[in-house]
């Protein structure tokens, strides 16, 4: 789909009055017929990339996804299998499809064309801009589908930009977007519903994100740092109603490393020890459901959180809620007029 402009000020930043009239006549078929054909070039040059971390859709191309993983390192057979049975359990990710559906919402947004590759599977960068190439685009806007850490995803888009005839705009990481915030405050606030309203309030709020090796946020990666400031700005909404907050990582690695804690087990743990009954655990790290939340969270963490007495609710994965939507337009409308301009 070619980028479709309803105004020049919605493709360069530019508004229609601005043009110059001709000498002599009134202007407007002069205006029209210039706005026509800029419209018609950004058609053609600009395009949206969204990037996500990538999933398989059939169990069977499990081992081959885990090499990737793993960067080429063999997987142990076991772990092989226990993968298969989260995958099965969950009855397969849902990641891709859910992908495909936030980049058409963004599309319809934002009247551009959006495409979609993953970092670690099928489709890579290096295949969709290949394909945006032979459309005519020539700019692409690089928007990577995690809030935090985004030049892991602009560094591999970008190797695999080098040898085509295109130009690219990064966004910088968008942790802070206000309506990124919004939307985890309305999947906060649905997962509280389903407690007893006299129980709310008093429900300890867990903010999630995937874990990490430590050495990586040794090696200076921002990723710890910029969830954190994220989490804050959640807790800074939840906090004038009284809610109490905790930052927490899951998902860790089945690896010797270190990994980044504190874990959702040793929270679980300390808030049952400090008489917590209930507890609403919130996925912030993570745009769109997955095998971290559905399998991790909705089964794993719900059985430990019940052995340790607390009722656990989960809050919601964004997937396309409007809310989120608007979030990505936000954050994409700056660099796409940056491409317009520059034109």
């Amino acid at each position: 789909m070619a980028r479709r402009v309803r105004s020049l000020r919605d493709a360069s930043g530019v508004a229609l009055g601005e043009l110059p009239r001709r000498h002599g006549d009134r202007g407007d078929p002069w205006r029209l017929f210039v706005f026509h054909m800029f419209a018609t070039m950004v058609q053609v040059m600009i395009a949206i990339l969204v990037t996500c971390h990538g999933t398989v859709e059939s169990v069977d191309l499990l081992p081959a996804f885990l090499s990737n993983i793993r960067r080429g390192r063999p997987t142990p057979p076991h772990l092989v299998e226990e993968v298969r049975r989260r995958f099965e359990a969950i009855g397969g990710s849902p990641l891709m499809k859910t992908t495909r559906a936030q980049a058409h919402a963004l599309a319809e947004r934002l009247n551009v064309e959006v495409a979609v590759a993953a970092r670690l599977w099928h489709p890579y960068p290096k295949e969709v801009l290949a394909d945006l190439v032979n459309k005519g685009i020539r700019k692409v806007v690089s928007l990577p589908l995690a809030p935090q850490s985004v030049h892991v995803y602009h560094e591999q888009v970008k190797a695999a930009a080098k040898d085509l005839p295109i130009e690219l705009v990064e966004v910088p990481a968008w942790g802070n977007e206000p309506r990124l915030i919004d939307a985890f405050v309305e999947t906060i606030d649905e997962a509280l519903a389903g407690l007893p309203e006299s129980e709310r309030l008093s429900t300890p709020i867990i903010l999630t994100a995937h874990s990490l090796p430590q050495r990586i946020i040794d090696m200076g990666d921002p990723y710890e740092r910029d969830f954190r400031e994220m989490a804050g700005l959640v807790a800074a909404r939840l906090a004038p109603r009284g809610h109490q907050t905790r930052i927490a990582f899951q998902s860790q690695g089945a690896t010797n490393d270190v990994w980044l804690g504190p874990d959702l087990t040793a929270t679980f743990r300390a808030l049952a020890e400090g008489g917590a009954r209930n507890v609403a655990v919130a996925p912030i790290g993570f745009v769109a459901d997955h095998v971290e939340t559905l399998y991790d969270l909705d089964i794993e963490a719900k059985a430990q959180a019940k052995e340790m007495g607390l009722t656990m609710v989960r809050a919601p994965a964004l997937n396309v809620r409007p809310t989120f939507i608007d979030a990505l337009a936000n954050v994409a409308k700056p660099a796409l007029a940056t491409s317009a301009a520059s034109q």
